[in-house]
């Protein structure tokens, strides 16, 4: 791969300009995104690979804005020829508009990963021989277990960004990740346990054998700890949420919502609520692109934008929505670093990076002991989400009875159900224990996907709705 994508075009640089500056006369804004990137991925499953992938793509994405309006088109063909064709398209939305060029975004030297491509080392065949050692070493550890599945996948994505102005800026990403499931058994009874890590980050900075004998047992414990679970009551109940992964929650009920896109439209649960309250006290939520090695950090974003620590929900008052170029522009606000797409193909909106709740003031077991009778919920799959009225349900995959300030029998079948900004002030307790995800998330708006890192400390939710089996 190289990292000069402007070099991929049958012409050279000035020509590139011309004709990207030509397609963009009289917009508000735009850029030409170029891109080319690897993918792979292995999966061991049932004792053998059973499957394998890698892909190479590139291509580019010429956009124009004016006003609300977007002009897109995008090719996988590098030429000075299948760009003209895409400035005609994107051209549709200038004519007969006289925008005024955004100026580019400030330039920045950050760098918060490493140029590494991580496909190449470890070789295939070492890392088959690791996805065939963790099969062996759970399959070895307990006679319960019945089927073992791990997966190895990373990409190295090259992205230039060129604006009519002449600015241009590169980011080279690298992303890695582990998964390990487990399903344990015992008669005709079968649950599961799961367990994944990665970042922005090579191979080496987390396959070590600890690392990944680590990552077996927590998938290997949540297993059997499933395995005898009960069934989880239902009704309204105290809840405490674990730190780390279960900001997924936060995630989805509070961050979307939170997309500068969502609040321009009037579409978000938050909408004409900045500088009200809508969390409680002590609730301060961030979007922060900037942590080294991330899976949800960028450099900069996909308009050339350096990301940033944003400040969302502020000691319980709304403060900030997360913006990408053209809704901070239509909203007079500024861009924060946000603007995120999946590709080439794809149009920039609004995305989160790694969001998360700030630590507060509370010992994780001083919140438990708090609790007379409640749930525990250690980790979420599943939730769906409506933006606009901020109803949510998620499926807990670890959660416990509470008893009396005591951690009580494991549960399964337990659903989280309520609106996400009345959830956030029925917050009464926050753990001094803030952490983010291992390094797994991925979320998915208007059929995009991209990386995402999330966290909380923990907390105490009063009186929220718990769906179960049980009356």
């Amino acid at each position: 791969m190289t990292t000069d994508l402007i070099s991929l075009f049958d012409c050279d640089e000035r020509a590139l300009e011309q004709t990207v500056a030509e397609a963009l006369k009289g917009a508000d804004d735009g850029e030409l995104y170029i891109e080319q990137a690897q993918a792979e991925a292995l999966t061991f499953d049932n004792g053998r690979l059973k499957g394998g992938s890698f892909n190479t793509d590139q291509g580019f994405g010429l956009r124009a804005v004016a006003g609300e309006a977007i002009g897109y088109a995008h090719s996988g063909e590098m030429s000075r020829e299948a760009l003209k064709r895409a400035a005609d398209a994107v051209s549709g939305v200038t004519r007969g508009y006289a925008g005024s060029y955004a100026d580019a975004p400030q330039r920045s030297n950050r760098k918060l990963y490493s140029d590494e491509n991580p496909i190449g080392s470890p070789s295939f065949e070492q890392k088959v021989t690791l996805l065939g050692e963790i099969d062996a070493y759970l399959r070895a550890k307990d006679p319960k277990v019945r089927q073992v599945t791990a997966q190895v996948a990373a990409s190295f994505q090259v992205v230039e960004i060129l604006r009519a102005d002449g600015h241009r800026v590169r980011d080279i990403r690298p992303m890695t990740r582990l998964n390990i499931s487990v399903v344990t058994g015992a008669g005709d009874r079968q649950e599961s346990g799961s367990y994944g890590f990665g970042g922005r980050i090579g191979f080496s900075d987390f396959l070590s054998e600890d690392s990944w004998k680590a990552g077996a047992d927590e998938a290997l414990r949540q297993a059997l700890v499933n395995l005898d679970a009960v069934d989880a009551p239902a009704g309204s109940m105290d809840v405490v949420l674990a730190n780390g992964w279960p900001g997924v929650m936060l995630h989805e009920a509070v961050g979307h919502g939170l997309e500068g896109d969502f609040n321009r439209k009037k579409t978000s649960a938050f909408a004409g609520l900045m500088g009200e309250m809508v969390a409680a006290p002590g609730v301060t939520v961030v979007d922060d692109g900037t942590i080294d090695g991330r899976r949800g950090s960028l450099s900069v974003d996909d308009e050339g934008t350096p990301s940033a620590y944003n400040v969302l929900i502020e000691n319980g008052r709304l403060v900030g929505y997360m913006q990408d170029r053209q809704n901070a522009r239509l909203m007079d606000m500024a861009p924060t670093g946000n603007g995120r797409r999946q590709g080439y193909a794809h149009q920039p909106m609004p995305r989160m990076t790694n969001t998360y709740m700030l630590s507060g003031d509370k010992t994780p077991e001083d919140i438990i002991a708090s609790v007379k009778r409640g749930l525990y919920a250690v980790s979420f799959g599943g939730g769906q989400v409506d933006i606009t009225s901020g109803k949510f349900v998620f499926g807990c995959t670890e959660a416990y009875l509470i008893e009396n300030g005591r951690i009580g029998a494991p549960v399964k079948g337990a659903m989280l159900i309520g609106n996400g900004p009345e959830a956030m002030k029925r917050v009464t307790m926050i753990g001094n224990d803030t952490k983010l995800d291992t390094g797994i998330g991925n979320c998915g708006k208007a059929g995009q996907w991209v990386p995402v890192g999330v966290g909380q400390p923990h907390l105490r939710m009063d009186q929220i709705t718990v769906g179960g089996t049980q009356a």
